[in-house]
This record gives C-alpha cells, sequence and structure tokens, in this order.
C-alpha cells in the first residue's frame, strides 16, 4: 500500500510572522489524522524557522529547490547537504516554475535527482504539461520526456526514495483541475513509464502526486483514483483551515 502524501509548496511566500502562525495551524489542525504523510516545501530563509517549530511533529519539511553541487564557488546555491543537515525530508525538482521562469532542463532535473538521492533527500520529481501542448495532444510524449530523461541512470534502493508530482501547468494557480478521470489517466501514464525506467516493482510503490488547484472540494474524488498517491498544494497551503480540510480527504 502507498500511503498518501500530502505536501504544500509555500513557493515565495511568507513571513517570521506568518510562518509561526502557519505552522502551529497545521500542527493543530492535524488531529488525529493517520491517512496521509503531511509535509511542507518551505522556502530555504524559513527552513530552520520550520525545523524548530516541526521537530518532534508528524509534519515534514523540506526545501522547493536544490543545487546539484555539493559545495564550492556557487553564489546562491543551496546544497542537498546543508538541507539534510536543516532536518529536511523532501526537495522539490523541476517545478514548472523553475522550468518556465529559470530555464531548468530535463539534464539539470536529472542531476538535481541525483544530487537529492546522493544526501539521502527524497527528491519530489514535477512534471506535467502546458495548455498548449494538451491541446495538441502532445501530453503523453511531454511526460514520456520527462520522466525518460529526468530519470535516466537514476537509481533507488526502494520506492520511498521518490516522489512525482504531477502538475498539468495550465491547472497551476488558474483555478482550474484536471478532472478525476484526466488526471488518473495521466497518473497511470506515468506509472507506465516509472516502470519502462526503472522497473514494475519500483514503479508499483511509487508515489505519484496530483498537483493544480488542489481544494477542499476536490481534493477527495483526486485521491479516489487507484493511481493518485496525494496532492502537492500551492496556494490552499498557505491557509492553515483550508489545508487540514485537505489533508483530512479521507475523513
Amino acid at each position: 500500500m502507498r500511503q498518501p502524501l500530502v505536501a504544500g509548496n509555500w513557493k515565495m511566500n511568507g513571513s517570521r510572522k506568518s510562518v509561526e502562525t502557519l505552522l502551529n495551524g497545521i500542527k493543530s489542525g492535524m488531529g488525529e489524522v493517520r491517512v496521509a504523510e503531511v509535509a511542507v516545501a518551505a522556502p530555504f530563509v524559513y527552513i530552520p524557522q520550520a525545523q524548530s517549530l516541526l521537530d518532534g511533529s508528524a509534519v515534514s519539511w523540506g526545501g522547493q529547490d536544490l543545487s546539484t553541487e555539493a559545495a564550492g564557488a556557487f553564489t546562491g546555491e543551496i546544497s542537498p547537504g546543508m538541507l539534510k543537515a536543516a532536518g529536511c525530508t523532501y526537495a522539490l525538482v523541476g517545478h514548472s516554475e523553475r522550468r518556465q521562469y529559470f530555464g531548468e532542463s530535463d539534464d539539470g532535473v536529472n542531476r538535481k535527482t541525483r544530487a537529492a538521492l546522493e544526501s539521502v533527500i527524497i527528491p519530489v520529481v514535477c512534471i506535467g504539461e502546458t495548455e498548449s501542448e494538451r491541446e495538441a495532444g502532445e501530453t503523453f510524449s511531454v511526460l514520456d520526456k520527462q520522466i525518460r530523461l529526468g530519470l535516466e541512470g537514476v537509481s533507488l534502493r526502494g520506492p520511498q526514495d521518490l516522489v512525482v508530482a504531477y502538475e498539468p501547468v495550465w491547472a497551476i494557480g488558474t483555478g482550474k483541475t484536471a478532472t478525476r478521470d484526466q488526471a488518473q489517466e495521466a497518473h497511470a501514464f506515468i506509472r507506465e513509464q516509472l516502470a519502462k525506467a526503472l522497473g514494475s516493482d519500483l514503479a508499483a510503490g511509487i508515489r505519484i502526486l496530483y498537483g493544480g488547484s488542489v481544494k477542499p472540494d476536490n481534493v477527495k474524488e483526486l485521491m479516489a483514483m487507484p493511481d493518485i498517491d496525494g496532492a502537492l498544494v500551492g496556494g490552499a497551503s498557505l491557509k492553515p483551515e483550508i489545508f487540514a480540510e485537505i489533508i483530512h480527504f479521507g475523513a
């Protein structure tokens, strides 16, 4: 059985005060949740605060990106080892905003994924098609390329070492959401490609999250799909009461 993972991506938002309020709200909103694992991806400067407030709780934390390099003259970069030292379990890799605004390539995703794994950080590898690619009927070819190149040569100890997040770019922050059938179709295809890249046994256990305007009123039907193993939540993760509703989707 794959335990669902609900991860909040705060993007470039927050202040020390708002982060304190948010994290305390998330902890208090956890209640007796047992269905889903819960994590947050904080801006780098707030990771120590997340570590301080979440240590010993049921909520994990991680980074929104990481460097391919372990150390050196790479001004502005944050190494996987630095994230590990700050208690991070996860790191987002290849988010569509990194691809769109910062020119991140599939090769870069591959190198960051390898770097994360070498430091025992679980990479959450983000993939997804744009609206124009979907309208052109290129969804599967885009996902195939992103998986094939992004995971080329990657070796896992077990399925727990990797998370994949399917985020159709046209649904991120737009209010649009893939229907449960559209999402399931994409997730099933992704699992097939993971089997080709990593083997069927690993692919069967790797968690594939859905991201793209996930809200309390659509999360339950999405999570009911056989190949959807959780959610990568954007704006709604900044509101603890709404995030709590999402993480309790099985209640």
